[in-house]
């Protein structure tokens, strides 16, 4: 026989008596003889052979009603996080320390648009470099104007080259020129812009990827980047096929410039690139037209390098005696004449003289272009990374306490009842005119994805500012066309025009009412994914911006039966997959039992787990030798900075992203299932010590 063991319990306590300190109802855990019924030792005196044993009796434990009154307040990860002051208040400094603070102020604010300048001006050496690695195939993608003529095929072409030049200015300037030169119609222009409008959203989520580093950060930031992306997708695939059936954006546009009689402008406004060319102007020049005449077939230009070399020429007529290989090709049969062996005649010929060259950094190297733009790119995003991870910082230490409260309530609070609807509209207004301002939906935007990321906009504020970037980056190319020569007038304006009103037509599409702005619950679903998975981040990037394109550019190049054969399949299935989730989220009762949850699919199909462990798998070979480094850049930096040893730096990177996972969602159990613990080291499951450890960690 085993030792016996006896318990008493008390009558249960009413729940106004029960107590948050289960020490209380122990007794004789730390090893003290316990007070016991008599009962208890006259059962103990029957068996003197056996080894002593504690006894311990448990008083009443509480009630779990409390926990069923209250509910477990769970945190959103939406909300904006607090940036609290930690430093001196104001009105306890002396004279000496205001004075102090104040200049910190002036130089923190000098500090954040010198790196602003500079983030901007990376922003433009960017899409500098992205031309020079694929302008020339960007040119050959508009070369063959007989596939044009495939609205589908015309929209991935505009993805495709937006994203490869990064810059729908440029794209829209090609397509401009080739309609001014009647290599295309109005009407095969149409999905052409509306692609430049996908594809220039791809700026602003690079961006969010440098704040990666942070998962609360991270999942703000992307998701406030990525809003932008499912509204530019959403309207293109309502407004694409009602354009192909109806030919609206094309009759209205037409109807305007027709009503109209426009005069050319002097010079397009240019407010922004006034202050940033002198810089990279130095660092690099670009010869643009090169894209276009590649575009338009001219086949010299294949050749041409499109860093610009002379920056000022001379160009002049002159009348030279040339030979011609017969007299019918002679200017005129009097100015016609031949040596016996040549036939001669006179022709004005034009020659460009060279005068200077241009100033900048590799005028005189004589690189390739695919040279020239990887060096830049590469060195592009390495300032564009270091001035966002200053600015973020910067924002950070200044944006705290009442400084914060007050930018936080003037840009996420809505007007009074009953004009609390007119705040959004606001907010589009004020997008559209920073955007004219800074020239550049791309710039606006992505100077917009760091405030998102540490809180001080709100994605629902956010959600207008870029509607209005959409309908500024417009208002730009309207007075562009404005200023365009006479033969390009007409359709360049037409074509400004037709951007403007899809923006339109896509606002009104996904924001006046409530319920239709999926493009926020849709980013903020893949910032929650993006924030758990963070290489989902770059997989999204890649399928929708390259892949997709890729595909269904090459499914139109094979014909519109392999198309529509491996298209109408696809989108079936997409069709059913969201018809079955909206469902089992709504009437999942209407469902068969096994439809109602995706359980019956393998785990590889319906959550992303199995295929984090493979890339974690992948990726493990690169970490160590990623860890050395950030060890050694990371110590050097805290020797510089007298950081103490106890600096986060000085740990492997991989045990510091083991604590901040364990650390992203802490669990502490409630206090009223302490005396479980309790229980099971009456049963002798647990020991004493350990049992106390675990309630003093509780």
């Amino acid at each position: 026989m085993g030792s016996l063991r006896r318990q008493t319990m008390a009558p249960w306590p009413e729940l106004g008596d029960a107590q948050p300190n289960p020490d209380k109802y122990l007794e004789g855990a730390a090893g003290q003889q316990p007070t016991a019924p008599d009962k208890s030792k006259e059962t103990n005196k029957t068996d003197n052979t056996e080894a002593s044993v504690t006894k311990i009796e448990l008083l009443p434990t509480y009630s779990t009603a409390t926990l069923i009154d209250e509910p477990t307040e769970v945190d959103d990860p939406w909300n904006l996080p607090t940036l609290q002051d930690s430093g001196i208040k104001w009105s306890e400094r002396d004279t000496k320390g205001k004075i102090l603070c104040f200049f910190q102020g002036i130089g923190r604010l000098i500090l954040l648009l010198g790196f602003l300048y500079f983030f901007v001006c990376s922003l433009d050496i960017l899409s500098s470099a992205f031309q020079l690695v694929g302008g020339k195939m960007a040119g050959q993608f508009f070369s063959n104007s007989s596939i044009m003529s495939n609205p589908l095929l015309g929209l991935v072409i505009g993805v495709l080259v937006t994203v490869l030049v990064q810059s729908s200015s440029t794209s829209t300037s090609i397509v401009v020129s080739m309609v001014s030169s009647s290599l295309l119609t109005v009407r095969a222009a149409i999905p052409i812009i509306m692609g430049a409008n996908i594809g220039t959203s791809i700026t602003n989520t690079i961006v969010a990827l440098m704040q990666v580093g942070d998962r609360s950060e991270f999942r703000r930031a992307f998701a406030g980047a990525t809003v932008h992306d499912f509204f530019n997708w959403l309207s293109v695939l309502v407004l694409l096929p009602v354009e192909v059936a109806t030919h609206y954006l094309e009759i209205i546009t037409q109807l305007i410039v027709d009503s109209f009689h426009f005069k050319n402008g002097e010079d397009a406004p240019d407010l922004l690139k006034v202050i940033t060319k002198p810089f990279t102007k130095l660092i690099v020049q670009l010869d643009k037209k090169v894209i276009s005449q590649i575009a338009m077939n001219d086949e010299k230009a294949k050749n041409k390098s499109l860093v610009k070399i002379w920056c000022k020429t001379f160009t002049n007529k002159t009348q030279m005696n040339v030979t011609v290989p017969s007299t019918a090709n002679c200017t005129s049969p009097s100015l016609c004449w031949t040596d016996g062996i040549q036939n001669w005649t006179m022709k004005n010929v034009t020659y460009k003289e060279n005068i200077a060259k241009c100033q900048h950094i590799f005028v005189n190297f004589h690189l390739p272009d695919l040279a020239v733009g990887t060096i830049l790119l590469i060195l592009s995003l390495l300032v564009l990374c270091g001035c966002l991870i200053m600015i973020v910082k910067i924002l950070g230490s200044v944006l705290k306490g009442q400084v914060a409260t007050v930018i936080k309530k003037t840009i996420n609070t809505d007007f009074p009842f009953p004009f609390a609807w007119l705040t959004g509209y606001l907010a589009i207004l004020v997008g559209a005119g920073m955007t004219f301002i800074v020239q550049s939906s791309s710039v606006f935007t992505s100077a917009l994805t760091p405030l998102i990321g540490i809180g001080v906009i709100t994605i629902e504020r956010a959600y207008p500012l870029t509607l209005g970037s959409n309908i500024g980056t417009t208002t730009t190319a309207i007075l562009a066309a404005l200023a365009s020569p006479g033969n390009a007038l007409r359709s360049s304006l037409q074509i400004a025009l037709c951007h403007f009103f899809f923006n339109i037509s896509g606002i009104l599409l996904w924001y006046p009412i409530p319920f239709t702005r999926l493009p926020i619950r849709m980013a903020k679903g893949l910032g929650n994914i993006s924030a758990k998975y963070r290489w989902f981040a770059v997989f999204y990037l890649i399928i929708f911006f390259f892949l997709i394109p890729l595909t269904v550019f090459g499914l139109s190049l094979a014909g519109w039966r392999v198309l529509v054969g491996v298209g109408v399949p696809v989108v079936f299935v997409i069709i059913l997959v969201l018809c079955l989730r909206l469902l089992q989220s709504r009437c999942p009762r209407v469902l068969p039992k096994k439809l109602q949850n995706w359980n019956f699919l393998p785990l590889w199909m319906r959550s992303l787990k199995p295929w984090d462990a493979v890339v974690s798998k992948f990726t493990g070979c690169f970490q160590m030798r990623c860890c050395c480094c950030c060890r050694v850049c990371c110590r050097a930096c805290c020797l510089l900075c007298g950081c103490p040893k106890c600096c986060r730096c000085s740990k492997c990177c991989e045990d510091l992203e083991e604590a901040q996972e364990g650390q992203d969602v802490p669990v502490k159990a409630p206090e009223t299932f302490d005396n479980i613990t309790v229980s099971r080291e009456a049963q002798g499951e647990v020991p004493a010590s350990d049992s106390k450890t675990e309630c003093t960690a509780l």
